[in-house]
């Protein structure tokens, strides 16, 4: 299964229902259930569906403040600019732990 690594605060908004794109500076042909790492953490906390992939314009990120809970959207924070669509987020009762391998910034396979 892969794992994408996502920062707090940002993973506390997807698995509170709030935040439904992740914004990232590149494509992913990604779909199906996967699991979502609190970086730096060391632990496995949830997990979502990824259902899309959406390249943006500016005027796309600035009318979806919404579903990216980013508040500054005068520019666009990569130079291709996505939003990976996530549904069904669920928060573990237990997070778990796993072995971060060298050099894995945006996914792991677990």
């Amino acid at each position: 299964m892969k794992a994408l690594l996502i920062k707090k605060p940002w993973i506390d908004y997807i698995l509170d229902g709030q935040k439904t794109w992740e914004i990232r500076g590149s494509n992913t042909h990604i779909r199906g259930e996967i699991e979502l790492i609190q970086s730096g953490s060391g632990l496995v906390v949830g997990k979502c569906k990824l259902v899309d992939c959406i390249e943006l314009s500016h005027i796309g990120f600035q009318n979806n403040e919404s579903k990216h809970c980013i508040k500054d959207t005068s520019f666009l924070p990569y130079k291709r600019t996505f939003a990976w669509v996530l549904v069904d987020a669920e928060r573990y009762a237990t997070p778990r732990s796993y072995k971060h391998p060298n050099g894995a910034i945006i996914w792991v396979n677990l």
